[in-house]
């Protein structure tokens, strides 16, 4: 049977279940006798090994086993010790590797060392603490003299212990051999090259076990200008010992001998294509087939009422394909949603191992994983919403502290708020940094307003941390996460207070494809605004302006809002302001800014498109649509122009 169709479905289902180990191996360590959790871990490992096994996955079904095995000696005593958590989550970590290679057409790797690892961790026969105590426990009668003579066995028993012991050596001495990577090449003009290499290869032999060797030693029996020779070589034996083997042969010109490294298995393409597949419900997709058969009937009603000149028909069909063609963009838009939780479940693990590696006690809530979002901005958050709890556990927690993760819906639009209480950010730190990489002068950063200052933090290569440590220090973190959120007309604030800690918050718009925009006329120009950038219209008269020096102004709300000409920005010739002033407020950075156009020309549902290069260089433009006469609409967002 042709299993090939069902790896696309055996790798989403499998990462599933390995994302579920992750987090409930997370709780268990806070509750080491959540019965519940284990149970739940236990049917991940069986599912994962069943899956693989029935694909001919073998060393991934074999290694699901393993910890199947585990989690059944767990459930059985009541109680996860840590060592037994730390040592599942390894296991997890290799099983995701296992699968990758997999998933890159690789072949699986060697897992017999963990396994062993397992094996020795949990003899057979019960727990490793009760097999120690009767083995400890001295005989009665005996207490007084301190002695425990070992009781009489018969000798088939004394035979089956020293077969025992000998199987247990053996399994020492395999877990300490180690791979090694030589490679000797001879010195030019060496006579009868292939002879020499020949002499050198028997002259390791003795020394290990040879698990590959270019050429083959078939090869250099043969002959021929042979003049390196790359061999694996599994010894006990350390680098040195292998070098001094060769040491007397002036033949050879150069000798390497190195740990073996596995080499870096990559994803390939298949993988990027394999995270950008979803799973459709099947009522989803029976809409779709009636959605399909109604536009099919709808066109065949326009082609009829065209044919026979029935402009009354044929106005009602366009007003039926209309409302199809609606439903069909709520359908689709469905498929696209995906909830925040399928990129935060490896979360709580990474929370994890960063506040055991830096020794702080970190706690970690998330809220709002519910909240869905179009399936292109999730891909394209989840690394930024790593660097940002990387940075919160490494740069913001001081000893100890909690981290929060929340997401709430606003209109059309999904706050994302990632917040620790820690150390917070040094605003003079901010400043002086600011002024030393010339970013700003001592007088524009004193006068610059906390909210702007706190986003320099954003900049390239800008950080403030006292040190560079592996995890942050770089300024390359939140540089990713504002580039990133931008792309897709999302905005980004920060909010900090010394000692009080620190919160990032991002928001993002439900989807990228279809959104709604705001069609504005400057000159000859029609331009679209995401009305997710508007916050409101108004229709001023010349008399309602302030004039400030060189700056217009209008008084809204009890607040003077700074106007600025959109036609400035896109660099149209300006004209004076008359009769009626459109105006566009829209905000950043927390303030409201009002755009001056000439004209507005509505509102429409419009498919965008991203630009290729040159046309994506050009700032604050984000994407393209096509109007229904053919002319190219640009989609803009005033605030990357701003």
């Amino acid at each position: 049977m042709d299993m090939s169709k069902y790896r696309a479905l055996f790798f989403s289902e499998a990462r599933e279940h390995l994302a579920g180990m992750g987090r409930l191996l997370v709780a268990l360590e806070h509750d080491s006798r959540d019965v519940q959790t284990v149970e739940a871990l236990f049917r991940e490992a069986h599912s994962i090994k069943g899956m693989a096994a029935s694909m001919g996955y073998d060393r991934t079904a074999e290694l699901a086993h393993g910890l199947e095995d585990m989690l059944d000696r767990c459930r059985a005593g009541g109680e996860v010790p840590p060592a037994r958590v730390d040592r599942l989550l390894q296991g997890v970590d290799l099983l995701e590797s296992l699968i990758n290679d997999l998933d890159a057409d690789q072949p699986e790797r060697e897992i017999s060392d963990f396994l062993g690892e397992l094996k020795a961790a949990e003899p057979a026969g019960g727990k490793a603490d009760e097999k120690m105590t009767a083995q400890e426990a001295p005989l009665p009668g005996r207490m007084e003299s301190g002695v425990s003579p070992e009781p009489a066995q018969p000798e088939s028993g004394r035979t089956e212990k020293k077969a025992s012991e000998g199987i247990e050596d053996e399994l020492k001495q395999e877990r300490s051999l180690k791979k090694w990577d030589v490679r000797i090449e001879l010195a030019p003009g060496t006579a009868m090259p292939a002879a020499r290499l020949l002499l050198l290869l028997n002259r390791i032999k003795p020394r290990g076990r040879i698990l590959a060797c270019s050429p083959d030693e078939k090869s250099l029996q043969d002959g021929g200008a042979h003049f390196r020779l790359e061999l694996r070589l599994e010894s006990g034996d350390d680098g040195s010992a292998l070098r001094d083997l060769f040491k007397g042969h002036a033949e050879i010109g150069r000798l390497q001998v190195a740990p073996h490294k596995p080499p870096v298995r990559r994803a390939s393409s298949r993988r990027a294509e394999q995270a950008r597949t979803v799973r459709v419900r099947t009522e989803l997709l029976d809409h779709f087939i009636n959605l399909a058969g109604e536009m099919i009937t709808q066109r065949h009603r326009l082609h009829s009422a065209q044919k026979n000149h029935d402009w009354e028909d044929l106005r009602g069909g366009i007003d039926g394909m209309a409302r199809l063609v609606t439903d069909l963009h709520h359908h689709i838009l469905k498929v696209r949603m995906m909830p925040l939780e399928s990129i935060t479940g490896h979360l709580p693990r990474v929370v994890r191992d960063l506040s055991r590696k830096s020794g702080k006690q970190v706690s970690f809530t998330l809220s709002g994983e519910e909240i869905e979002l179009d399936r292109a901005i999730l891909e394209e958050l989840a690394d930024p919403l790593v660097h940002m709890v990387r940075n919160a556990v490494d740069h913001g927690i001081e000893q100890s502290g909690r981290v929060r993760i929340e997401a709430r819906r606003e209109k059309d639009l999904v706050v994302l708020e990632v917040m620790d209480d820690g150390r917070g950010i040094d605003p003079e730190a901010v400043r002086r940094k600011a002024v030393q990489r010339g970013l700003l002068s001592a007088e524009q950063v004193r006068q610059l307003p906390e909210s702007d200052l706190l986003l320099l933090v954003c900049r390239p290569g800008f950080s403030t941390a006292d040190e560079v440590t592996d995890v942050s220090g770089r300024g390359v973190g939140m540089d990713v996460v504002k580039t990133v959120v931008e792309s897709f007309g999302g905005t980004v604030e920060l909010f900090s207070r010394p000692g009080k800690g620190t919160r990032i918050q991002l928001k993002l718009p439900l989807s990228v494809a279809i959104i709604q925009l705001l069609l504005v006329r400057c000159g000859t120009q029609l331009v679209g605004l995401p009305i997710t950038c508007v916050q409101q219209l108004l229709t001023l008269t010349r008399d309602q302006i302030q004039s400030s020096g060189k700056r217009l102004a209008v008084r809204l709300d009890d607040a003077i809002v700074p106007l600025l000409s959109l036609r400035k920005m896109l660099q149209i010739e300006t004209t004076p302001l008359s009769g009626s002033i459109p105006v566009v407020v829209t905000e950043m950075r927390g303030r409201r800014i009002g755009l001056v156009v000439d004209a507005l020309a509505g509102q429409r549902e419009a498919f965008v498109k991203t630009l290729e290069f040159p046309l994506n260089q050009i700032a604050g433009v984000t994407g393209a649509s096509i109007l229904g006469d053919g002319r190219i609409l640009f989609v803009i967002d005033p605030r990357q122009m701003l």
